[in-house]
């Protein structure tokens, strides 16, 4: 360092003392003198010989106290800092790995030294040198040569701990990121889940993945809240998809034979630890294939996401091992619901029987009901939480299923399966009703419950159009990609799994 610089640092240090009750102002004052010294603390492009984790795989054999002639160049973040006189060690930590760096006054010099010991946990900067160990066995780079490549003006907080900090940990992701080694494993796993499913449906089932849209000006495709915005130049009204079924299904219309898209979904609801208001699902529908195909096709995908992420089919979720491997047990909405109850519940009962059971189970009854509505609100208070080993669940009342194909021996139901694991429901599959009759018979039934029911869909008029020009027999199933994550990294919240869940504004 030159006498100019070393004078500035000197300057530096008595401000710093000035203000050393705040870290960020202690910071702010270095970055100051740094900039006055002519030198910039945020870098340039830097070229690494090797990433951290390839350098303990590639030394790791190297014996304790000997130093190699190979030179390295890597690039990472200071974690910690451990000051001895003459030596100095570092922690650098980069792509969730962590090396030590060995630095001598010897090897640096004493400006470099000095400016060297003058870095603060959180920096980032590059390191060249050579690869030794040391006498207590710690693989380290002794550092020849360093550069700061960016300034941390925020110390790094040692840990969270408790709900408050972890309301700070979603909020800011970045920092979590940096103190919680763990959160990058989550993130990794959902990144080879997804790269799992992706090539499990291309390269194993010949899917095409596609594109549709996000701005919808009918609502469909669910029975959901949607998020409103105004589309300026129409000057009207768009949603944001609350599902991706019906672009996708008109794309068999057009000859596609099997199509898939994985990619976000926004429903303007409630926030709990299994529901964030956007989230991402994978929607997938295949011509001439029914739900038999379905259940294939969930199964194949949920057993090569597991693979991918847990190398194995038995996995630990929340104290309990759940097995994905083999065949799922099939069962009827209505056989769970009379297991249940301990009485028959089924589409020969009358309304007040259904109702009178529901209220005893605590079921908030809504007069327009029916009994397809009832027995679907009847097997979830009494059914969904004791499922807990993968299980298809079938025969969904046609009354909250308006775009399954009716059950041949029973039009009250319809061909319909959801998957549940662990008390939640993963996924959901139909034979899709392509007769556009029926179709837009419900699509009026839906409109009319709007009266009482503000999730019902819209008419599609255009999507009756499509199905009139003809939709060959087709299978059709969704799945919710976040609890699948949720699933295979023992994670208890949604907000676990998502990079940047929904939060309430810091005003607030």
């Amino acid at each position: 360092m030159a006498e100019e610089q070393i004078q500035n640092a000197e300057i530096a240090a008595e401000d710093t003392a000035e203000i050393e009750d705040d870290p960020r102002e202690v910071r702010l004052a270095k970055r100051a003198a740094l900039l006055e010294a002519g030198q910039n603390p945020y870098g340039h492009a830097f070229e690494y010989s090797h990433h951290v984790a390839q350098l303990q795989e590639l030394y790791k054999d190297v014996e304790d106290g000997a130093i190699t002639e190979e030179a390295v160049a890597i690039a990472g973040r200071i974690m910690a800092i451990r000051d001895q006189g003459k030596i100095c060690f570092l922690v650098l930590r980069e792509s969730g790995a962590d090396i030590q760096l060995f630095c001598r006054v010897n090897n640096l010099g004493d400006d470099a030294f000095a400016a060297l010991k003058d870095l603060d946990v959180g920096d980032w900067i590059s390191a060249e040198g050579n690869i030794m160990r040391t006498k207590r066995g710690e693989l380290s780079v002794m550092v020849k040569r360093f550069e700061l490549l960016s300034k941390s003006l925020r110390p790094l907080p040692e840990k969270f701990h408790g709900l408050a900090d972890k309301e700070t940990r979603y909020r800011q992701r970045y920092v979590d990121l940096i103190a919680n080694p763990e959160v990058r494993d989550v993130f990794e796993k959902r990144f080879k889940i997804m790269r799992a499913i992706r090539s499990y449906m291309e390269d194993e089932q010949g899917y095409y993945e596609v594109e549709t849209p996000f701005l919808h000006n009918i609502m469909g495709g669910a029975n959901a809240k949607p998020f409103i915005t105004h589309f300026n130049a129409l000057d009207k009204d768009f949603y944001l998809r609350i599902a991706t079924e019906l672009p996708l299904k008109r794309l068999l219309v057009g000859g596609f034979e099997k199509v898939y898209e994985m990619g976000r979904i926004f429903r303007n609801e409630g926030m709990d630890q299994t529901h964030n208001p956007e989230f991402t699902t994978i929607e997938a529908y295949q011509a001439f294939g029914d739900l038999n195909t379905m259940m294939d096709l969930t199964r194949g995908m949920v057993q090569a996401a597991a693979l991918a992420a847990c190398g194995t089919l038995q996995v630990e979720y929340q104290g309990q091992t759940i097995d994905l491997s083999g065949d799922w047990e099939v069962r009827t909405m209505c056989d769970l619901a009379t297991e249940a109850v301990g009485e028959p519940i089924n589409t020969d009962r009358s309304l007040e029987d259904l109702r009178a059971i529901a209220q005893r189970l605590g079921i908030k009854v809504e007069e327009k009901w029916g009994t397809g509505k009832l027995i679907s609100e009847i097997f979830e208070e009494a059914c969904e939480e004791k499922l807990v080993q993968p299980i298809f669940v079938t025969e969904h009342p046609l009354e909250v299923s308006p775009l399954a194909k009716k059950l041949p021996s029973n039009p009250q139901l319809t061909e319909r399966f959801e998957l549940f694991i662990c008390g939640h429901e993963y996924a959901n599959a139909f034979n899709e009703l392509n007769d556009p009759v029926d179709q837009a018979e419900r699509f009026h039934a839906q409109v009319a419950a709007k009266d009482y029911d503000d999730e019902a869909m819209g008419y599609d008029a255009d999507y009756i159009r499509a199905l009139e020009y003809g939709m060959p027999p087709a299978g059709g199933m969704g799945l919710g990609i976040d609890r699948l994550v949720m699933l295979l990294t023992d994670s208890a919240s949604i907000r676990d799994v998502l990079l940047y869940p929904a939060m309430k504004p810091e005003t607030e």
